[in-house]
């Protein structure tokens, strides 16, 4: 199978799709690799490391395009790159499909294209594998980026996450006891602050009191207690993750306005469209602005500014994915492996993820019914 690696054209975006190691691989399967000049230049892995894996450089993203059976991306396709697809394309990436325009469902569809969502693939045990790994990341860099805004120069109330001696710490409120709030919280308890972690699922909040016993404190994310540990934070982590649609608004616009002054949100579900009804997405480049005095952070993509650690991350964990389709073909390996499946959105014209088709107004169709005989053979 010829696979293609470009360089992404999102705002801020420095990841790439696959490490100089993951693209060995691949060609050691027998498959070829085209890659863009500089695709990943912003995570310093240098076209000479691509060349010494075997792949084939090329200079434009048209021809990467042009030439690749699967596109291995990071971000959602841009509206140029829309432009690009040709039917019966393979591409994978962060799609965030529920919170795309139209026009982009439209496109898939019109183009018989399979897209494929990192962000929902699935196995059987209910973890989303590629996503997690991008989420575990993310969580790490919550804290440090909210002890950063709380500081003075930064517009925060100026003070120090973890205390000092006579000095109470700073409470950190997490929404969400997933993968994001769990690394959240072990990070914001390294750093001295006073946790607490909010959840609508018991079991969740059983394993963080678990883990962390009388240092962390939980509680149910009913509407009074959101409200009132809203109103206490000094730092809000927003980390509500709804599989494959758009995050609810379980902090609502005056909530935050009961916050104190210089006190943080972090909208970590704004990939999603965001849990914290005033959030709007924001950029690496100016990554915050300020609503009723509460400084908001919502950059969909924070994880590109640690491009390398998460082109790695990424690169890791959608390899046996990318492998199995390149060595299986498209059909046989959403055939053998429900989890790749699962992480479907739309196939050759059809939408075929339920809540996609729900969003968009249309009937999902079933995809094993769609596959071909070659999948028995």
């Amino acid at each position: 199978m010829q696979i293609g690696i470009t360089r992404e054209l999102a705002s801020g975006e420095r990841r790439v799709a696959l490490t100089p190691g993951g693209v060995r691989r691949l060609v050691e399967a027998g498959h070829a690799v085209y890659f863009e000049h500089a695709a990943g230049e912003r995570s310093f892995y240098p076209d000479d490391e691509y060349l010494q894996a075997g792949a084939k450089q090329v200079f434009s993203a048209a021809e990467v395009w042009g030439r690749a059976d699967l596109v291995a991306k990071v971000a959602a396709p841009t509206k140029a790159e829309y432009e690009l697809l040709h039917p019966e394309q393979i591409v994978m990436g962060f799609f965030h499909l529920a919170v795309s325009p139209r026009e982009a469902y439209q496109i898939l569809l019109e183009k018989q294209v399979t897209a494929i969502g990192f962000e929902v693939i699935e196995s059987m045990d209910g973890n989303l594998p590629v996503l997690s790994a991008i989420s575990e990341i993310a969580g790490q860099m919550t804290v440090p980026i909210a002890s950063h805004l709380l500081e003075t120069e930064s517009g925060g109330r100026g003070i120090l996450l973890g205390g000092a001696p006579g000095i109470p710490p700073a409470l950190v409120v997490i929404l969400g006891a997933g993968i994001v709030g769990t690394h959240a919280t072990r990070t914001a308890v390294g750093a001295g602050a006073q946790v607490i972690v909010l959840d609508q699922e018991i079991n969740k909040l059983r394993r963080i009191h678990n883990e962390f016993g009388n240092r962390v404190a939980t509680a149910m994310a009913d509407r009074p207690t959101i409200e009132r540990l809203v109103k206490a934070a000094d730092v809000l982590i927003g980390a509500v993750l709804i599989h494959g649609g758009k995050a609810p608004h379980l902090v609502s616009e005056e909530m935050v306005r009961t916050m104190k002054p210089g006190s943080v949100i972090l909208d970590i579900s704004i990939d999603q469209g965001g849990c914290v009804a005033t959030s709007r997405p924001t950029t690496l480049a100016q990554p915050t602005f300020v609503y009723s005095g509460v400084i908001h952070y919502c950059v969909p993509n924070m994880t590109a500014n640690i491009a390398r650690t998460a082109t790695a991350a990424l690169s890791h964990s959608s390899l046996p994915y990318l492998m199995r389709i390149a060595n299986e073909g498209i059909d046989r390996a959403l055939y053998h492996s429900p989890d790749l499946a699962k992480g479907v959105y739309t196939y050759n014209g059809q939408c075929v993820n339920p809540v996609i088709a729900e969003i968009f107004g249309a009937k999902p169709v079933e995809i094993y019914s769609l596959l071909g005989e070659q999948i028995w053979s």
